[in-house]
């Protein structure tokens, strides 16, 4: 049982002949978790409030990754949730100051090229905005290969936003800064690949050079949690964290579609110097590195635990479904492709795909991820802990705009829409999850998701963070005002007014983005941006 759904195998015909026999490739989706608790009561007690009230352990979608970078990490989710909580002074997260941050910031690099090109580059001025890009880009490689943003600050404690772009499970588990840095290899000047080097590993150490015990030596991402679970504020100070959140696992199954290549896990998937080889996990190496992740997780003091699963990956717009559903209330579309290639100019003997059914294979391989996730946390609750989830995956489908929202035969018996919060629905067109496009007159679709095609938006980091608050608050953590003393009663809801204010997509939007979105797919045809972007370092 999964969800509380049998799940229907597919048809051969449906079946790619490349996936694993471990996958169950199903028709319907898995349903998701709606009860946090999943139905297994754990009595909530009055522990006192720690000194450390919130640390996060994640990926990208915790770092607060946007448009291909890592810089406005003030506006990830987990420092959206200390501002709700009056804790945002005190709310450590690493910082990437400087051209737009890491790896490459396309938003930046087009709001540059806007400046100097205006609206539309003419075919005649095509030559001159090439060298301006290839200029820029070397501007941004030699300021974080050799310049101010190679030097790596110090920091007065272990960071409490403990997440790295590109990380899975393996990273999490076995990286610390002492194999970071011996990564990082001497950058080399090279006008093909103008794309920083290492960019991952020089991200992580911004967090990593933090996370260190008390002689100097380095430590994993769970075991700087675990030091910050022994912390005191002082005798009146309770023991522990009093929320951790786990968001891990996307990026065992992100190389997919960043990269529209299927290459599933093998031996060597636990191995970090042999496992990026692989763009997707099976179920069976998944619940193994989870297993092991889980382990770590019961040796931190926390007073509450949530976990955040897996979406599914498909969904993102970087991979666009080509054409018509490949039958009558199907999710899938026979080819995803990028978003910029016109359905009439696809060729799927020379463009970068991946079929409907491969697809399928990595959806229902993520929902045995989350059945995994599930088990782990219904399992802990059993043995007492206060550990939750919540179920991203579903909370993806519910805004799922091609393949649910505007195709009702689609929609699983489960399905309801998600009510975005008023200060969205306000906006005009309302936000959904196709590919971000603008013009002089505004937006004109996407909103959700920002330029990389996979990670949020501000307004859509906010989304998450009330959704975890929503969690936090029947655990029965208390938020308070900006003066971290004065409690706040009622449910608490995230200043959307506010992040739609500080989201430039949203209240500044490029004018260059039309509906074609030539602009971005120019940019990745003249130095192969977005799949750089996620390949650009040692450490996946």
């Amino acid at each position: 049982m999964r969800g509380g759904l049998v799940p229907i195998p597919v048809p051969d015909a449906a079946r790619d002949a490349r996936t694993p026999n471990d996958v169950l490739v199903t028709m319907e989706p898995r349903a998701p978790d709606l009860d946090p608790s999943l139905g297994v009561a754990v009595p909530v007690r009055e522990a006192g409030r720690p000194k450390n009230r919130l640390v996060v352990i994640g990926d990208s979608l915790s770092q607060g990754f946007q448009s291909g970078a890592i810089f406005n990490t003030q506006l990830s989710y987990p420092a959206i949730i200390a501002w709700e909580m009056g804790w945002d002074e005190a709310f450590r997260r690493p910082t990437y100051e400087g051209f737009g941050g890491l790896p490459v910031n396309i938003e930046y690099l087009i709001r540059h090229l806007e400046g100097r090109f205006g609206d539309r580059i003419s075919w005649w001025e095509t030559p001159s905005a090439a060298f301006e890009l290839r200029h820029l880009m070397a501007q941004i490689e030699d300021w974080w290969e050799r310049g101010p943003g190679s030097h790596v600050p110090a920091t007065t404690g272990i960071m409490h936003n403990l997440a790295v772009y590109g990380w899975d499970l393996r990273d999490a588990l076995s990286r610390d800064a002492q194999n970071i840095e011996a990564a990082i290899k001497n950058p080399r000047n090279d006008f093909i690949r103008q794309i920083v080097e290492n960019a991952p590993e020089r991200a992580a150490m911004r967090v990593y050079n933090s996370a260190r015990d008390a002689t100097g030596a380095p430590l994993t991402l769970f075991q700087a949690a675990a030091a910050l679970g022994e912390e005191r504020g002082g005798p009146d100070s309770a023991a522990g964290i009093e929320t951790l959140l786990v968001f891990l696992g996307a990026n065992n199954a992100l190389g997919a579609v960043a990269e529209l290549d299927v290459k599933w896990s093998d031996v060597g998937f636990d191995d970090p110097n042999r496992k990026n080889a692989f763009t997707v996990w099976r179920p069976s190496h998944f619940a193994e590195e989870f297993g092991r992740v889980v382990a770590e997780v019961k040796r931190i003091e926390a007073q509450h635990v949530i976990f955040g699963n897996v979406p599914h990956m498909t969904i993102a717009p970087i991979a666009r479904g080509v054409d018509e559903k490949v039958r009558e209330g199907s999710r899938y579309f026979p080819y995803y492709t990028r978003p910029w290639i016109a359905d009439g100019d696809f060729d799927p003997d020379e463009d970068a795909k991946i079929t409907g059914n491969e697809a399928r294979a990595i959806d229902s391989a993520i929902d045995q991820y989350n059945d995994s996730i599930a088990g782990a946390v219904r399992e802990a609750r059993r043995q007492g802990l206060d550990w939750y989830v919540l179920d991203v995956a579903g909370l993806l489908d519910r805004l799922a705009t091609r393949r649910y929202i505007g195709d009702p035969q689609a929609r699983p018996d489960w399905w309801t829409p998600y009510e975005l919060p008023p200060e969205i629905r306000a906006l005009q067109p309302v936000p959904d999850t196709r590919f971000f496009c603008s013009g002089p007159s505004g937006r004109t679709q996407g909103g959700l998701f920002s330029l990389d095609g996979i990670h949020p938006t501000t307004i859509a980091y906010g989304i998450l963070a009330q959704e975890f608050i929503h969690v936090m608050q029947r655990a029965g953590v208390k938020f308070y005002s900006g003066d971290g003393v004065t409690e706040r009663t009622g449910p608490v809801r995230v200043d959307f007014g506010r992040l739609c204010r500080l989201d430039t997509l949203i209240h500044d939007p490029p004018r260059s983005l039309e509906s074609d979105i030539r602009l971005i797919g120019w940019i990745d045809q003249t130095v192969d941006v977005i799949k750089r972007i996620f390949t650009s370092g040692t450490v996946s």
